[in-house]
């Protein structure tokens, strides 16, 4: 309702103000209800509701351009480009209003090329910029919405990068546990186990020992379990921390705990090296020894759990580029030992070393050997290659884009209007100066002079939309009349000059001459008649 009496406010006021041609109470009424119509259906139908006012402007004046409905007509546009989906249909209600406009120009007797050129002017800056705004408005809002909408993207983003991290930080825990903990665990194991076969040990000591043995190999298999639920197939490795023991130093505490345990470490050491290079050989160093020290540990333990008793042998050595090492046990119950192998149902230790070893783009084989079993791991010496990261789509500049899309179609309707303006002006300016009859030369003309002498004093053009209504008297019916400026002053009211000639065009003569004159002067003749009369 605001936006109704605000558009309706100018339809009421500028014939009181004397802004524009009178209208009868019945066209102004039509126009209020036409436009309550298209303020009722801007939201809904933006197109419809534009067009209308659109009509509103044609049936007022053929130029589109009228201080009544033009207000309406740029603040509809405005919501058409806000509300319309698609440019296409408002350009092609654009293109619609140009020919409605272009035809009723063309039927009216007038000057065409002004009317026209106002007509486009009017179309232009009334709807185009106006439409253009509205898109622009519309697209910064969508912009808008579409950030926040990315904020939240990010943001969920965010939350299951943090679950990674915590399963991959899990699944690093679970790792650590099942290769040094079942790794402890298995050692207890095999103490309680040479304990168990002692000679001079009491029987209550041995059944002790047996049952710390067979708790040993339970708990070992708890911890399998364990893992097995918190380890998930396909998890990311994470890179575990550095394990701060050597591999010497590994295969020392096994004997102490009664492993039966040949270490062998063929590897030379190479030369010390300075700068980028250094550092990185050091890490490369650092990521090989900690593989081979797992290695050695899964197989150590893997050899505990399953073949108690046997003899084995952990060979290290450099294979060209890379480091090898080999672990082999032979058979359980080796040089005597009587010791059952206890179950488990290992597989997971292998699998999870395996996924390391390649991670470091090294092989690492296990199976059967002879009585026994045997682990063998190659490694390069270098850190680990980073694995390509999966291509992610580019994302188009879309802020950008809109903003230069936007400013092209500023940028066009600006150099269109400026040149729509500009040749009005220009041909304004030319039918104005170039329609003018010098007073003196219209003083000396004389009713019944052949027209063929008029036309020497008479200029180029003659005026198109002559003022008849201030015409002090009717033209002679039947002749033909031509209309001409007394001034080339552009933008004041100036008299005009009305000569009629009849005849044929060789024997025409002028019959009657008339100045008609501005809207000053016949305000000032009439008050001075009405003086007179009084």
């Amino acid at each position: 309702m605001l936006l109704w009496i605000a558009l309706a406010t100018p339809v009421v006021s500028v014939d009181r103000l004397g802004l524009n041609e009178p209208r009868s109470a019945g066209q102004q009424l039509a126009g209020l209800v036409v436009l309550a119509a298209a303020v009722t259906l801007r939201r809904a139908h933006p197109l419809p509701a534009f067009l209308l006012t659109a009509a509103l402007g044609l049936a007022t004046a053929p130029s589109l351009f009228t201080l009544a409905y033009g207000p309406a007509f740029a603040v509809l546009a405005l919501f058409l480009g806000r509300r319309a989906d698609r440019a296409r249909t408002a350009l092609i209600g654009f293109g619609g209003i140009a020919v409605v406009g272009t035809l009723k120009v063309a039927v009216r007797g007038v000057d065409p090329t002004v009317e026209w050129a106002v007509l486009m002017a009017t179309l232009v800056f009334g709807a185009v910029f106006p439409w253009l705004a509205g898109r622009y408005w519309r697209q910064g809002r969508e912009l808008a919405a579409a950030g926040w909408a990315r904020a939240d993207q990010l943001e969920r983003e965010q939350r299951i990068v943090a679950d990674r991290a915590r399963l991959r930080e899990r699944a690093r825990i679970a790792q650590d546990m099942h290769d040094s903990l079942g790794h402890e665990l298995s050692l207890i194991a095999v103490r309680a186990g040479a304990l168990q076969v002692a000679p001079d040990l009491p029987d209550p000591h041995r059944a002790a020992a047996a049952d710390l043995r067979a708790a040993a190999s339970q708990a070992t298999d708890r911890l399998h379990t364990i893992i097995g639920l918190l380890r998930e197939e396909g998890d990311e490795q994470a890179p575990l921390a550095p394990v701060g023991e050597s591999v010497e130093a590994l295969v020392a505490r096994a004997q102490q705990s009664g492993l039966r345990i040949t270490y062998v470490d063929e590897r030379g050491r190479p030369g010390a090296q300075r700068g980028p290079a250094r550092r990185e050989s050091t890490e490369g160093t650092e990521r090989t020894e900690g593989t081979v020290h797992r290695v050695v540990q899964e197989a150590l333990t893997n050899a505990a759990k399953h073949a108690p008793g046997a003899h084995v042998t952990v060979t290290v050595t450099r294979d060209g580029p890379a480091t090898k090492v080999t672990v082999t046990n032979g058979r359980s119950g080796a040089q005597g030992s009587d010791v059952p192998a206890p179950p488990s149902g290992g597989g997971s230790g292998l699998r999870a070393l395996r996924t390391r070893v390649t991670d470091l783009d090294g092989t690492l084989e296990a199976g059967p050997h002879g009585d026994g079993f045997r682990v063998t791991a190659r490694l390069p010496d270098r850190g680990i290659t980073p694995r390509p990261a999966a291509p992610t789509a580019p994302t188009a500049p879309r802020l950008t884009e809109a903003r230069r899309r936007t400013a092209l179609g500023f940028g066009a309707a600006v150099a269109t209007g400026a040149l729509l303006v500009g040749g009005t002006f220009a041909w304004y300016a030319y039918t104005r100066t170039h329609s003018v009859l010098d007073p003196t030369d219209y003083a000396r003309l004389r009713v019944g002079d052949p027209r063929a002498e008029v036309e020497r004093v008479l200029p180029d053009r003659t005026v198109a939309d002559p003022p008849l209504e201030r015409a002090p008297t009717p033209p002679p019916r039947g002749a033909d009349c031509a209309y001409y400026r007394s001034s080339g002053e552009l933008f004041t009211s100036v008299a005009h000059f009305r000569l009629c000639f009849e005849g044929d065009d060789r024997e025409a003569r002028l019959v009657d001459k008339a100045v008609i004159p501005t809207t000053q002067d016949q305000q000032n003749q009439d008050q001075q008649n009405r003086e007179r009369v009084r």
